[in-house]
């Protein structure tokens, strides 16, 4: 009768540390969707950078070559 018992109470104890590793599993995917989130607000972010920069280049390009036609 104590060996019933005794594997009730194991079988509890599992139950009890299957809750927690799910709770622990989905704590970390809430994480890993935020950390996705915060990546992907970067990588826009570093892409409106780069536009902006090549539009910067462009100018610059353009008032160089306005200057040496002014000059010619």
């Amino acid at each position: 009768m104590t060996e019933k018992a005794d594997y009730k109470e194991i079988i509890q104890e599992y139950k009890d540390q299957i809750r927690i590793l799910k709770d622990e599993v989905s704590e970390l995917q809430d994480a890993g969707k935020s950390k996705d989130g915060a990546l992907k607000r970067t990588i826009q972010k570093y892409e409106n950078t780069l536009e902006d920069l090549d539009k910067a280049n462009e100018e610059i390009e353009k008032i160089k070559n306005e200057q040496k036609a002014k000059k010619t």
